[in-house]
């Protein structure tokens, strides 16, 4: 049961920072998409699964993940292009809010598999290599690694040439702190579950 819950609660996570980050918002000064605030958190509730279910499932979720993601921005293209009802206007809304910028779409789902598959290589050679101990501490140096990583590859693929240097670097950093901020907060949600037995991890 913990791990049917720790993985819906990893796709719903994943899927509401995707679409949060088509609006850009000022939070203390800095430009950074919405998706941010709750994308971070996925990182843990990969650990959590991992933690249940194992490395296989983990790997397994995560291309579900992106596939699911994939999906979900190509049913937003279509719906953004079919005419709206007369009688009720043409709800051009819609496709201004959610339908998908292709780029920001690819860039993200790159980023989002070769940051999560990381953090799983980094958390399970934590668990056999290091210790089992410190539950907190496999989290923080997993998503240390994945977090930059992560960063990075979106920012540079995503706005890459759109924009000076200066800038995508600025959005690179950005998306470290507040990332890595959410990160400590969420610390302490390893501890929700149960972890298998060390053969299984």
């Amino acid at each position: 049961m913990a791990a049917v819950l720790v993985s819906a609660a990893y796709i719903a996570a994943q899927m509401l920072a995707d679409i949060g980050s088509l609006r850009i918002v000022l939070f203390l000064g800095l430009s950074i998409d919405a998706g941010t605030f709750i994308y971070p958190i996925t990182f843990t509730l990969r650990d959590l699964v991992h933690k249940v279910a194992g490395i296989k499932v983990a790997r397994a979720l995560i291309i579900a993940a992106a596939v699911i993601n994939l999906v979900m921005a190509f049913f937003f293209w279509i719906i953004a292009r079919l005419p709206g009802d007369p009688q009720v206007g043409p709800q051009v809304e819609f496709g201004a809010v959610l339908a998908p910028v292709w780029r920001i779409v690819i860039a993200s789902i790159i980023a989002e598999v070769l940051s999560e598959l990381t953090d799983t290589e980094v958390y399970h050679l934590w668990v056999r290599r290091v210790t089992r101990r410190f539950q907190w501490l496999r989290v923080l140096v997993s998503n240390s690694v994945s977090v930059p990583l992560d960063s990075l590859v979106f920012a540079w693929l995503a706005f890459g040439g759109m924009y000076a240097g200066a800038v995508v670097w600025s959005i690179v950093l950005s998306n470290i702190l507040v990332k890595m901020a959410t990160t400590l907060v969420g610390l302490p949600l390893i501890y929700l579950v149960r972890e298998r037995p060390a053969g299984d991890a």
